[in-house]
């Protein structure tokens, strides 16, 4: 592996950092493998440790591609096994994503791609972490951060994210709700040069509760903040309020340009069966744009590297790039 591109660098071309995630997970082996595939014109820097990195390029059994690493050196050799669950490679995690986001604040990099981490050992290691985007807006003060989940055909701003479903209807509040939707149509706008955004509201209840008669989160909680943002924006966002059936089939054919699904399981199941291998999580309401794919460290396969698909990654550089661009155009 180069510590350096081989290409000469325009300062017009774009700066992808890439985190490796758990250093036991599929994060080493998809990051090289996606590099390979990956023919655009910009500049990678790899955060994680070259030892693991060089251990995936081995079970691959390919030649690593040139990329700028910044190695941290912080994942023992000895005894290091792929798809091991270890404390000492939840701290390495979070090493690395403190790591990138100095490259971020000191503008040696433009956007942030993370491979993913496994909470339980990051948990271990002592750390009270619950995911990327929390970790994110903490280190980042940006508290109204919003997963923005897409594939080719659908884009989903989640109002809620891993909570449990018995626990969905007391989260969801109408101020946070009107918080989400702006934030989703800064983010259509910013990053994907939607002028009048479209947005279908899913109703937390079947049928979005038919007027009432199954439940009233629709009534009391969401109606309300729609009436309030439909105010503000006048005709430029134009919002419907549907039964999330509706809403992610009405989307599918491209009435609308995103949905804001109530909870985690609302648009994942939808987004997977639409396009796993094209879905990306974007995050929104950073200083930056963060992707990341869809997939978790995948434990089960990461002593087997060939197995493991890089797809949802490749996916998750182009959008990073292409946001990336779009966003200085603003």
């Amino acid at each position: 592996m180069s510590s350096k591109n081989n290409l000469t660098l325009k300062s017009s071309r774009i700066r992808v950092g890439l985190t490796i995630g758990d250093p036991a997970g599929i994060g080493p082996a998809t990051i090289l493998t996606a590099l390979r595939k990956l023919k655009t014109q910009v500049d990678f820097t790899v955060i994680g440790d070259s030892g693991v990195l060089a251990r995936a390029a081995r079970l691959l059994n390919i030649q690593p591609p040139a990329f700028k690493i910044i190695d941290l050196k912080n994942v023992e050799s000895k005894g290091f096994r792929f798809g091991s669950l270890a404390a000492q490679h939840g701290k390495a995690s979070l090493e690395y994503l403190d790591a990138a986001l100095g490259l971020l604040k000191n503008n040696k990099i433009d956007c942030l791609v993370t491979c993913p981490v496994s909470k339980a050992a990051v948990n271990l290691a002592g750390f009270k972490f619950c995911g990327h985007t929390e970790y994110l807006g903490q280190r980042t003060k940006s508290p109204n951060l919003v997963m923005m989940l897409i594939n080719e055909r659908l884009k989903f701003s989640l109002l809620t994210r891993h909570v449990r479903l018995a626990e969905v209807s007391g989260k969801l509040k109408t101020a946070a709700i009107a918080k989400n939707i702006l934030a989703t149509v800064d983010g259509l706008r910013i990053f994907f040069s939607v002028k009048k955004p479209r947005l279908a509201i899913c109703g937390i209840n079947p049928h979005a509760s038919d007027g009432g008669l199954i439940g009233c989160e629709e009534q009391k909680i969401i109606i309300p903040a729609m009436e309030d943002l439909t105010k503000k924006f006048k005709s430029t966002v134009t919002m419907q309020l549907l039964a999330a059936d509706a809403a992610i089939f009405q989307a599918a054919a491209g009435k609308f340009d995103c949905v804001i699904a109530a909870y985690h399981d609302q648009a994942l199941i939808a987004l997977k069966l639409t396009g796993f291998e094209s879905g990306v999580n974007l995050t929104l309401g950073l200083p930056f744009v963060r992707t990341s794919p869809l997939h978790g460290v995948a434990f089960d396969i990461a002593n087997q590297p060939a197995l493991a698909n890089p797809s949802s990654l490749i996916a998750a550089i182009q959008a990073a790039i292409q946001c990336t661009l779009n966003r200085k155009k603003v």
